[in-house]
This record gives C-alpha cells, sequence and structure tokens, in this order.
C-alpha cells in the first residue's frame, strides 16, 4: 500500500506543471549611513514586505543540534499548563513514541493537545501511534493526507515542512530540527547520510512574539480544516530580552513566498556580509543575481551548504550554480562529517532567521515554512560563532578547483538541475 501511495505522489510532482517562482520587486534604497539606520531600514522593509510586525522584548535562545532542541522542548512541554501545538514534518523514529508518551502525558493532566504532522514527511510512522494519541485526548491532524479524503483536496505536492512548538503561548521553539531518530546518530559514526550525525539550529523565543507563533499555528490548523480549536492563552506582554522578533508565513499559497521575499530584500540590504546556511541549496535565478550582486559590491557573501544528503540529487542541483557565484566572488563551503540540515541566515552581524525554509525551489514554491527573523546583536554574534564552526568543518570550494571538475559530474548536475526546475 505504501509503495503504491510513494508512487503515486512521484506522479503527482511529476504532472505538477513547470513552477516559475515569483519576481519579487526590490526597492532600491541609498545605503545606510550607519548600523542604527540600516536596522531601521531592514526591520521597515521586512515588515512591508511580509505585512507582519516585529515584536520587540524578546528572549532568544540559540540551539544547536537536535538533542539540546529535544531538551528544550521537554523542558517546555513539562512546564505546560494549558495548552501545546506542536506542529513536526517528521513525526517517526524512536523519537516519536517519546514524545507521544510526554504530550499523553500532559493531556492527561488537564492540558490541551494539538498536534500536526506532514502526511508525506511521516509515511512511515505506523498509524497506530497516531491513533493512540487520539484516543487519549490529543487532537491530531494530517497534513494533506496522500490518499483522497473528505477533509482537504488531495494536493500531494504541497507539504508542511515547519517544525514549531508551542506552549502556553509563553513559549516557542522553532527552526529545522524534526521529531526524528536522525538525531540520535553519533558523531563520526558511519560515511554513510543515513547513519551520520545530524547538524541543525533551531531557536527557542519567549516574549510577545511567541503570539505571532501561535496564531501561525493555528492558521495552519483552520486552513487543513481541523477540529475547531479553543482561544489560545494570551501572550504575556512584559518584557522579556532585548530581541525584536518577527514570525514570518512561508506558504506560498498565493504565490508569494514571504520568506523569499524578505530574505532577497535583506541580501539586497547587506552593507558588510551574507552568511547563509542551508541543508538544500538550489537557488533561483533572482537569489543568484542577489547574491552575485551583493559580492560584486564588496559584501562578503558565504555560503556554508551540505557536503553530505540523503538526496544527492539536491546537491547535484545546488552544484550547478556554483559557476556563476563563484565567478562573482560569492565563497562557497560544503560541510564534511555530519549531514548538515540547518536552515540559517546572518546579514551584518544583526539580522538573522532560523526557520524551516531551505535555499531551494520546494521551499520557495510549494512547501509550508516559518522562519524567525530576529534583530539582535547578540543572536546575530551567536550564529556568527556557529557560521564560522561549521566553516571550519567544511571543504572550500574555490573557482579553479571546481573548473577541473569531470565531465560525469558536470552532466549530473545538469540532468538535477533541469529537473529540479520542471517541477
Amino acid at each position: 500500500m505504501r509503495r503504491s501511495i510513494i508512487h503515486l505522489a512521484v506522479l503527482a510532482i511529476l504532472l505538477a506543471g513547470c513552477a516559475t517562482p515569483p519576481n519579487v520587486p526590490i526597492r532600491t534604497v541609498p545605503t545606510p549611513p550607519n548600523e542604527a539606520a540600516a536596522i531601521d531600514l531592514l526591520r521597515q522593509e521586512g515588515e512591508h514586505l511580509a505585512q507582519a510586525p516585529f515584536h520587540s522584548g524578546n528572549q532568544v535562545k540559540l540551539l544547536r543540534d537536535g538533542m539540546p532542541t529535544y531538551h528544550a522542548m521537554v523542558e517546555a512541554i513539562d512546564a505546560a499548563r494549558q495548552r501545546i501545538d506542536m506542529e513536526s514534518y517528521e513525526f517517526d523514529g524512536e523519537t516519536a513514541p517519546f514524545f507521544a508518551d510526554l504530550l499523553l502525558r500532559k493531556r492527561a493532566e488537564g492540558v490541551q493537545v494539538h498536534l500536526v504532522y506532514d502526511a508525506w514527511g511521516s509515511i512511515e510512522t505506523h498509524a497506530a501511534l497516531f491513533d493512540r494519541l487520539r484516543q487519549g485526548g490529543v487532537q491530531v491532524l494530517e497534513y494533506n493526507p496522500l490518499s483522497p479524503n473528505a477533509r482537504v483536496a488531495l494536493d500531494i505536492n504541497r507539504r508542511d515542512h515547519r517544525k514549531l512548538l508551542v506552549v502556553d503561548g509563553r513559549v516557542a521553539i522553532t527552526g529545522g530540527v524534526n521529531i526524528a531518530s536522525a538525531y540520535l546518530n553519533r558523531p563520526n559514526a558511519s560515511d554513510d547520510p543515513e547513519r551520520m550525525a545530524w547538524r541543525d539550529t533551531d531557536v527557542r523565543i519567549e516574549g510577545p512574539a511567541v503570539g505571532e507563533f501561535q496564531r501561525l499555528f493555528i492558521k495552519t490548523w483552520n486552513a487543513q480544516h481541523g477540529a475547531a480549536l479553543p482561544p489560545p492563552p494570551p501572550t504575556p506582554g512584559q518584557i522579556r530580552g532585548p530581541a525584536l522578533v518577527q514570525a514570518i508565513d512561508g506558504a506560498p499559497v498565493d504565490d508569494h513566498p514571504l520568506i523569499y521575499d524578505t530574505l532577497l530584500a535583506a541580501i539586497s540590504l547587506a552593507r558588510h556580509s551574507v552568511h547563509l546556511t542551508t541543508g538544500f541549496f538550489g537557488s533561483t535565478d533572482q537569489m543568484d543575481h542577489v547574491l552575485k550582486t551583493a559580492a560584486r559590491r564588496g559584501v562578503d557573501v558565504t555560503l556554508v551548504v551540505a557536503g553530505h544528503s540523503n538526496s544527492t540529487a539536491s546537491v547535484a542541483a545546488g552544484r550547478s550554480h556554483y559557476t556563476d557565484l563563484l565567478r562573482a566572488g560569492v565563497r562557497i563551503f560544503e560541510r564534511e562529517g555530519v549531514v548538515l540540515h540547518a536552515k540559517t541566515a546572518v546579514i551584518d552581524g544583526i539580522w538573522s532567521t532560523i526557520g524551516s525554509s531551505n535555499l531551494d525551489w520546494r521551499s520557495v514554491m510549494w512547501n509550508n515554512e516559518i522562519d524567525a527573523v530576529i534583530i539582535d546583536r547578540g543572536m546575530g554574534t551567536a550564529l556568527e560563532d556557529l557560521f564560522r564552526d561549521d566553516m571550519a568543518h567544511s571543504h572550500e570550494i574555490t573557482r579553479e578547483a571546481w573548473a577541473r571538475r569531470p565531465l560525469d559530474e558536470r552532466i549530473e548536475e545538469f540532468a538535477a538541475r533541469l529537473i529540479q526546475t520542471e517541477l
């Protein structure tokens, strides 16, 4: 049965038609005279494009890799007194039963618990696990089922790629970490991407911005026609920390992918540096143009991308962009020793994003994504330190060496890019 579903999914993707990313109008503005003016402009442009506010007074904490993220999630769930909203592309492997037991225990204590999982991302999870959650009183919603159903129209190509936890309207955790066994893999245990350790990044947010993440969870739940949810608990309004935080909804259902739009604008406004980390790289023409333009005007534009992946086609598609980027002065590093799954950006050491959205066509064109945009010097510094550490464990792709790569690799890159742009 699952094999038939997979065949149906592949067929639906292939029949999805040629997808063309929207052309984002990037405004030409004078270079800000100082950092304060630059921050103000980044905030204005971000709010203009995303039509979503930045909230001041937030405390943010960087979470590196799966286990620290899981510890933060468990701590937040343990402390829940009213409501837990959880959304994950994958809810499978050895970690799923652990979190299921935790959610069931909180539900037995009287806490409202709501879970959204993606049908494709969690295709290997036994239905009995979700049945057990439902029987225990947890409201469980499958995002875009892979077979015809009475709740939503069949749309196999659009997936919920988000990873989000909101507890009591007080704490939000988001980023790239799924509920999946990959994060239990030991470092240096294998050269097989299926068994290698995974490098990922999340952020814990406490403060007024949590209400926006709560709202976006409810938006997805309602769009999938889930059962009516009670009003969420109010988000505490008191000052928690110094960070400005914006929650961006990345669902491109109206051909207006807000995360993509905002990142393009921020790169265009960069004064000194653009440091991007992505697990899946398959840039659009406009993204390539913006990156090359920034590099040519003297901005330090550096990418850290996956050197190992459970999708060799995605690596090849990303590599097909290297030549033009390298010629423009963009530096490219491929992370070694781990499967890179993080999705972060740091611009000028002050504006940053952490979320579920990759720099690839699927995140731009199809996926339901969510990112936290943070304006905060402390978070910018922490992410820059993490970025430098990833660079130190990476292999730099130089223009000279790249020009000498064999013909068979070039053919593979061309084919992967052709498939990517035709889906």
